[in-house]
């Protein structure tokens, strides 16, 4: 289970500054939802260029809520020129710190800023997913991105870009590809006579711990301030068979709750081909 700071759990679980902005003038997008964290930025900004508010509508784990609460808390009260200079590692020095396999989250959250004030200031979006040449087509993350990482964050792994970009964190066919940009950026002869190996898949039974760990610390307790619950009923493999409770029983957005946050959720911490099937229990 991850190692969250009080702070961290404080803004998942009462985050500050949600939902969408009517007045907003500035309105920045990253991330996808196929790809597991997607962040929608909304930001009133004064004729002064200060930030008057700002609100964000996100859909991700635990850390990306909390990065993007942490986020506009930071930036509500700030000039432009000011906010512009807020990097990931602000947002989370803010929380007190993030695991290092969650420090994408806070690139999600700089990345956001800037896209909404390209948008404020009338110059053209920049589409992250279409800079540069792609690597790595799990998470739709391009050589430039993974570039712009190791540089700013003074990078020197794989692991660390993996942490930082989630790129190689799939079916890992792209860390040769990845360890090639670092050893190029690191100055370093490239190397190429040993491949890195893909990571390892996990036993039913490692499977199984991490999926009751991701219900219990990240899942439920969200479901749970919006008076709903879940429950394991059983797995077979990476199927994964659950029963919801109170509101989320009679929600009409249950099946959408099941796949865009329960499934989703446990692929990115758990198994990619994780596949999540409401049963009666």
């Amino acid at each position: 289970m991850w190692d969250y700071t009080d702070k961290v759990r404080e803004h998942f679980l009462n985050p500050r500054n949600v939902g969408s902005l009517d007045d907003a003038n500035a309105i920045g997008e990253v991330g996808s939802l196929a790809c597991g964290d997607a962040l929608k930025l909304y930001l009133k900004i004064d004729d002064e260029g200060r930030i008057q508010d700002a609100r964000f509508q996100t859909f991700g784990c635990a850390s990306a809520i909390a990065s993007s609460s942490a986020l506009t808390e930071l930036i509500k009260g700030m000039l432009v020129e000011d906010a512009l200079k807020i990097s990931n590692k602000d947002i989370a020095a803010h929380l007190g710190g993030l695991p290092k396999e969650k420090m994408h989250c806070s690139v999600m959250g700089q990345e956001a800023l800037e896209a909404a004030i390209r948008n404020w200031r009338g110059e053209p979006a920049v589409e992250h997913a279409h800079e540069g040449k792609l690597v790595c087509k799990c998470f739709g993350i391009t050589d430039e991105q993974i570039i712009r990482a190791i540089r700013e964050n003074n990078l020197k792994t794989v692991e660390d870009i993996t942490h930082f970009t989630k790129a190689g964190g799939g079916c890992g066919d792209c860390l040769e590809e990845i360890r090639h940009i670092l050893d190029v950026e690191l100055g370093k002869e490239p190397e190429c006579l040993t491949p890195l190996e893909p990571p390892k898949k996990l036993t039913n039974v490692q499977r199984m711990q991490l999926v009751m760990k991701v219900l219990d610390g990240e899942i439920r307790p969200r479901l749970q301030q919006d008076g709903g619950d879940i429950e394991l009923v059983d797995m077979n493999g990476t199927e994964v068979m659950v029963a919801l409770r109170g509101m989320c029983t009679s929600c009409p957005s249950s099946q959408l709750t099941l796949k865009e946050f329960v499934e989703r959720t446990l692929r990115d911490h758990v198994d990619q081909e994780i596949v999540v099937r409401e049963v009666s229990a």
